[in-house]
């Protein structure tokens, strides 16, 4: 049976209608994903957050009373809460309190698949609850079976902050292993190289329908947020017959709680080492602005924005006005269309094919090896036999720092 929520959100100055607006349909949503319904929202505009309870004092009563009449079985704020206003509130209101970033971390526990994935969630778990002991007491301490309150790790967590401290620091040590080993495959595809491009965009954008419908492969696909979590990597070979690899990386949202930026950093660096963008953004959102924008700062904070990116407005089958695309190169899709994923790849190809340097080589009948490598790690526009020359002539494209460049300069 799925618990009952009421949702407490303070309205700033500084936040436009639209903003708060979005937030709340998004807190809505990853109630939702987290398996709760939400029964009311209570919301209350203010200069400032209250010091002590988040919400206004007369407000508290309000959600007290709200929650003894409609059985609520969780309060969850829209912002982060301190320890001294989760306890206060949790008294105050009679009901479990969490907050947003609670609710974010309990999804991210839920969905972890990898090794790696659980051991983030569990270290931004602790390093979340590690200052919010004192303010929470008893029920903080355990993990159980409501939302915000799972966990990949232990079953339950010691209140004793040493014990939590130390816990830090063996994930920590399993983290730094684990990355090593990463980076370790990262190096030899690097070795390899191999061109890569990573699928970003906001959650459920449908980056993971679009990586599967380019791979062919059957990655879970939920009208959730969040539903990937662990970065999947695949091959796929463009229209000219050029390999590369493509990731899929975990959703980006607006308000990320930071413990999760930075335990996920591992994660979303799989942009970082990327040669290309693919930014899927959901073309029917109304706040698709917004969400570009976050996936944008995103990338800027990862250092990633200047890596060449293909903007791809998504779900064009739900669209109902004329859409006008506000960044470019750009191509508007529905990846559910198998057409739509011909001009996608074709169009994916004439973009590389703008970044990089044309080259024309002449190669002899018994060079095969090397023309086979043109084949799959340039792009060949043209190819044909000089019979005079007793060659192969070859049209194309190549990045600018790939090490068959200086190889080419011979033919």
């Amino acid at each position: 049976m799925s618990e009952r929520i009421l949702i407490a959100a303070v309205k700033k100055p500084e936040q436009s209608d639209e903003r708060f607006q979005s937030s709340l349909d998004e807190l809505i949503s990853l109630c939702k994903t987290a398996g709760g319904s939400v029964e009311k929202v209570i919301t209350q505009n203010r200069q400032k957050i209250h010091p002590a309870y988040y919400i206004g004092e007369g407000k508290t009563d309000e959600i007290r009373e709200a929650a003894e009449q409609l059985n609520i079985d969780l309060v969850i704020s829209n912002n982060e809460l301190s320890a001294g206003q989760l306890g206060n509130l949790n008294d105050r209101v009679g009901v479990q309190v969490i907050d947003r970033s609670q609710l974010i971390l309990d999804i991210f526990a839920r969905r972890a698949r990898t090794k790696e994935g659980k051991l983030q969630v569990e270290l931004a778990q602790l390093e979340y609850t590690l200052p919010r002991l004192r303010g929470k007491g008893e029920e903080m301490s355990r993990l159980g079976a409501g939302i915000g309150t799972r966990g990949p790790g232990e079953t339950k967590l010691e209140t004793d902050q040493r014990h939590i401290r130390s816990r830090i620091d063996d994930i920590k040590r399993q983290l730094k292993l684990v990355v090593r080993q990463r980076e370790q495959y990262r190096k030899r595809r690097k070795t390899n190289d191999v061109f890569q491009i990573a699928i970003v965009g906001y959650t459920n954008a449908g980056k993971s329908t679009l990586f599967n419908r380019l791979t062919q492969s059957n990655a879970m696909v939920e009208n959730q947020l969040f539903a990937t979590l662990d970065p999947l990597t695949r091959q796929i070979q463009l229209p000219s017959g050029f390999q590369t690899l493509i990731t899929d990386t975990v959703g980006f949202i607006q308000d990320l709680p930071t413990s999760l930026v930075a335990a996920f950093r591992s994660t979303l660096e799989e942009v970082n080492e990327a040669d290309f963008i693919l930014h899927v953004v959901d073309a029917s959102s109304p706040d698709l602005v917004q969400q570009q924008q976050t996936v944008n700062n995103l990338l800027h904070e990862l250092g990633a924005d200047t890596i060449p990116m293909l903007m791809v407005y998504n779900k064009s089958d739900q669209l109902n006005t004329d859409f006008i695309p506000m960044q470019h190169p750009y191509i508007v899709i529905s990846a559910l269309d198998t057409t739509d994923i011909r001009h996608l790849l074709a169009k994916l190809e004439e973009t590389l094919k703008n970044e990089w340097d044309s080259y024309t080589v002449h190669l002899r009948p018994d060079q095969g090896k090397l023309l086979h490598r043109l084949e799959q790690e340039t792009i060949v526009t043209k190819r044909f036999f000089q019979e005079d020359e007793n060659a192969y002539i070859i049209d194309g494209y190549i990045r600018q720092n790939h090490p068959m460049k200086s190889l080419m300069k011979e033919y």
